[in-house]
């Protein structure tokens, strides 16, 4: 580690590209591309609870949901931000052997909670919601599913920096690429805190 800390180092430090805000401009971009996002999701959201309890005579939230399932995926979610930081810093100190090892933790926390989600709509399917049943399931899955095909993108930006550490192209002075996508990251997780509190606390609780 010693050796490849020091190779790192002697690295030459990235070019900066401030714009007038004295913000990278690469970091600027993002907040852009995330904001952009916010209003997208807010559309979605803002479509399921018109429709949600449109059901057709299908499926209804009371009778389909599971909270404390959904609920351990959505911790094990959360964790995932955690060693999102953990690995940020770790790159940060020069470190990237712990670096390697908390963003593969980072990548598996987000498989086994899009593993869950496969669990869970197959369950859905079984019972009788589909993308087709009614307002209320062509709403739901959209929502949950958008935001599964984000999550499996940032599995795969993640996926991503690790190969890229491991052929040693991920030196300390590229710190801000894995800053960037931990803002992709944090951001899915954020997300998805609102879509449980909305999609399954809030009608479960009006039982």
């Amino acid at each position: 580690m010693a050796i490849e800390t020091a190779a790192h180092g002697a690295a030459p430090a990235a070019e900066e590209h401030e714009t007038s805000l004295g913000l990278d401009n690469r970091k600027l971009a993002i907040w852009v591309f995330l904001g952009s996002e916010c209003m997208f999701f807010g559309a979605l959201i803002s479509t399921f609870l018109l429709f949600h309890t449109h059901t057709n005579g299908g499926p209804t939230p009371h009778s389909i949901f599971n909270i404390p399932y959904t609920s351990v995926s959505t911790f094990v979610l959360l964790m995932s931000s955690l060693t999102m930081v953990l690995a940020l810093a770790a790159i940060q100190h020069g470190d990237h052997r712990s670096f390697r090892i908390w963003i593969v933790c980072t990548a598996l926390l987000g498989m086994t909670f899009i593993g869950g989600q496969v669990y869970e709509f197959t369950g859905f399917f079984k019972d009788g919601l589909t993308i087709k049943t009614s307002a209320f399931g062509s709403a739901f899955f959209m929502l949950t599913g958008f935001h599964g095909a984000h999550v499996t993108i940032g599995i795969l930006m993640l996926l991503t920096l690790f190969t890229l550490s491991k052929q040693g192209k991920l030196p300390t002075s590229e710190s801000l690429k894995v800053e960037l996508v931990g803002l992709y990251w944090h951001f899915v997780d954020v997300v998805w805190i609102v879509i449980f509190t909305v999609v399954y606390l809030i009608p479960a609780s009006k039982k």
